[in-house]
Formats: structure tokens, C-alpha cells, sequence
């Protein structure tokens, strides 16, 4: 199995999803759609949604509630990306210019703030207690690794443990959420629900992992933010910890003087990328990915062979050889 073959078999449901997505924005005013639909329908993977789906599979629940559980995903995923933007002041998004930068930062924050009231809306008329407490807890975590992300901006003593931390808590928690809610909707009992749950986490950890690593190797066209970006903002990932450890210490000063500098140019990332290469720090990076994701794949071991399993297996496959 392929990850093609994945999105071949659930692309009618994610049709479904997406009719959910586009029928809940709908609002009077004409900006909310305008800014919703821009983020939403520029090119997202409907990852979240799309493990929802596998994990509902893999439990046997085959109701209609996880459409509209998918929708909410991925609504509280594009709030944080208008948020996320905003603090940044970040200049692109999937390829395309950032929200804030078309409509300004006042318009993407409250724009992200009615797809979060959307978003609890939507599970309030759900009525699963269960659900509205997972969700709730998820969105409490994720504001929590927002700060946690302001707090560390441009540290360079943020330790590996602390960058772990910061991604389970921005990253990983709303995966995790995305596959604890196929056995939360199956009733599945606590032992598929946790395995799920950590199956989610790791797997999105070891996400969010690749991706920092795409920031100083990927391609920009691929990749749909510009290279660097993430040393631009201050945001200290894996590779850069790992080579901020391992490097000598007139490197680790030049790395903090580019760091403090917010503006640096393609030179500057230049010689910071070539610290990371000649210290190893991506295949660091990677090597810790895929031992988080042959983890995460021995959780699914309570779970009997089925296709469903087959493709969280694929899944998981394709996180450490994505290239956007």
C-alpha cells in the first residue's frame, strides 16, 4: 500500500469532510468566508481529518458524526495557523501569501478566533462529553505550546527536551486527537483509545520533526514556505539544537548573532544550514523521527491485521519520506 492508495480510498469521505468545512464558515460577513476559505482551500493535506477517518475504520464506527469531527479539526488547526502567522509575521503559507499579510494581522486574529468558537460549536451540538472534553483539553495544550514557543523564540539553550515539549504540545496533541476520536466514537474501550492516543502523539511528533528538517534541506517550491523560515522567526528545531550542541564555540556565537539579527538574509542561512550539515544535525534529526515512528507502530500491535491498520502503517511510512 501506497500513501495514493490511502487518499484514493478515503476521498469520498474527505469529499464529505470538505462539504462540512465549506457548509460551517458560511457567515454574514463576507471577510470570515473570504479569509477561512483562503487558508483552508489552499492546499492542506487533511491530515487530521484523513487519520480520523482511517482510526473511525479501524474501530468500526460507521456513523456520520465524523465528518463534522473532521471539519472541526481542521478548523482548530487552520485558527492556530492564522495565529501562528500573526505572531511570526510570517510572509507565506502553503505556498501562497499568509493571510495576515493579504488582510492584516487584526482580520487573521479574529478570523482564527471565530473558526475556534466555530470549532466548539460544532462539538457542543455533537453532545459526546467525552468528545467536548477531549477537544477542550487538546485546544487548552495547544494554546499552552503557543506561549511555551514565544518563551523559547531565539533561545539558544532550548534544550532537546524542551523542543519535544514544545512540538507534543503545538503539533502532536491535535493528531493525537484525530485518532483517540475514531475510538472515542466506536466506543472502542480504553486500551484501543490510549493506543490510539500515543499512536497520535508520536506519529505527530516524528511530523513535525521531518518537517524541521524540510526548513534547512527541502525544496522551497515543494516545501511552500521560503527556507529558513523558521530560523528567521526564531523558532529553534532539532537540527539546529543538535548542531548548537555539537558545534564549536565561535560557530555557536555566529549562529546567535544571525539568530538575534530577525532579518537575515540567504547568506546567513546559508552558512547557518552548512553548521547544521557539517554537525549532522538532519540526520539527528531523522534518526530520532523514526525511532518515534517504529514506536508509534508497535502501539497498533492491539489492533488485529486489517486494511485500516495497513494504512496508519503506510502512513506512518511516508512521514520520514515526505519532501512538503
Amino acid at each position: 500500500m501506497q500513501i495514493q492508495d490511502i487518499f484514493r480510498k478515503y476521498e469520498p469521505e474527505l469529499k464529505k469532510v470538505e462539504l462540512s468545512i465549506t457548509r460551517n464558515f458560511i457567515s454574514d460577513i463576507e471577510l470570515i468566508p473570504e479569509i477561512s476559505g483562503y487558508l483552508v482551500r489552499s492546499g492542506g493535506k487533511r491530515i487530521r481529518p484523513l487519520l480520523l477517518l482511517i482510526c473511525s475504520d479501524l474501530c468500526s464506527y460507521r456513523g456520520q458524526r465524523k465528518y463534522e469531527l473532521a471539519a472541526v479539526l481542521e478548523y482548530i488547526h487552520t485558527a492556530s495557523l492564522l495565529h501562528d502567522d500573526v505572531v511570526d509575521s510570517a510572509r507565506t503559507r502553503r505556498g501562497l501569501t499568509s493571510a495576515n499579510r493579504v488582510w492584516g494581522n487584526s482580520a487573521s486574529v479574529l478570523v482564527g478566533d471565530f473558526l475556534y468558537s466555530k470549532a466548539f460549536k460544532m462539538i457542543s451540538q455533537d453532545g459526546n462529553l467525552p468528545v467536548v472534553q477531549l477537544i477542550s483539553a487538546v485546544t487548552n495544550v495547544m494554546a499552552e505550546g503557543e506561549v511555551f514557543q514565544l518563551v523559547k523564540s531565539g533561545d539558544i539553550g532550548m534544550t532537546e527536551e524542551d523542543y519535544y515539549a514544545l512540538i507534543r504540545k503545538k503539533t502532536a496533541i491535535l493528531i493525537s486527537a484525530a485518532c483517540s476520536l475514531g475510538a472515542v466514537l466506536a466506543n472502542a474501550g480504553q486500551a484501543k483509545m490510549h493506543a490510539l492516543s500515543e499512536f497520535g502523539l508520536k506519529v505527530g511528533t516524528a511530523f513535525q520533526m521531518t518537517d524541521d528538517t524540510l526548513d534547512y534541506a527541502g525544496s522551497e517550491k515543494e516545501f511552500g514556505k521560503a527556507i529558513g523560515t523558521d530560523l528567521r522567526e526564531g523558532k529553534i528545531t532539532l537540527p539546529l539544537i543538535r548542531a548548537l550542541e555539537t558545534c564549536t564555540k565561535p560557530e555557536r556565537e555566529r549562529i546567535g548573532q544571525i539568530l538575534r539579527k530577525r532579518s537575515s538574509g540567504k547568506a546567513d542561512m546559508a552558512e547557518v544550514a552548512e553548521i547544521i550539515r557539517r554537525r549532522n544535525g538532519i540526520g539527528y534529526a531523522l534518526d530520532r523521527a523514526r525511532a518515534m515512528i517504529l514506536e508509534a507502530k508497535n502501539l497498533l500491535n492491539v489492533f488485529e491485521d486489517s486494511e485500516p491498520k495497513e494504512a496508519l502503517l503506510t502512513f506512518s511510512d511516508f512521514i520520514l519520506t515526505r519532501q512538503k
